[in-house]
């Protein structure tokens, strides 16, 4: 399957499967995502790959932040209606807290889109949402 044909198999099925395994840095580092009626939901499962720390052990900084940035992208792509590609201008990350070795969770919400930009907040969290370990901004240029 090419890029176009996955994304809209993806779109039409809500089966993330193909997709998340045509990006080997997510299928390496396990990233999973489930819809829930509107809302998608993002998954690093529990990985001794993943871990920055064995002594804490804490999950590696580079793996959250690519975590999140990959939610980002992926949120953005599901919630239009063309398969636009978008290209990731900037991204902020606040780590607000260790990323212990357990599962990890990210929402995304989309900010602001025009016709050519895209912003997105990402929050990750692990026992609980009311405590994230990191929040970040992503921003999008939308090409046709």
């Amino acid at each position: 399957m090419t890029d176009p044909e996955i994304l809209r198999y993806t779109q039409e099925t809500g089966d993330f499967s193909r997709m998340l395994q045509s990006i080997p840095y997510a299928a390496w580092i396990g990233l999973q995502c489930e819809r829930f009626g509107d809302d998608l939901i993002f998954r690093l499962p529990c990985k001794d790959s993943n871990l920055g720390n064995p002594i804490l052990p804490a999950i590696h900084g580079g793996v959250i932040g690519g975590f999140m940035e990959m939610s980002a992208n992926i949120y953005l792509i599901m919630s239009q209606e063309s398969l636009r590609m978008p290209r990731i201008v900037d991204f902020s990350l606040d780590y607000l807290r260790a990323g212990l070795n357990r599962e990890t969770y990210a929402e995304c919400r989309l900010t602001r889109q025009g016709n050519r930009v895209a912003n997105v907040m990402v929050t990750a969290w692990q026992k609980s949402r009311s405590q994230p370990i990191a929040t970040a901004r992503a921003h999008f240029l939308l090409e046709d």
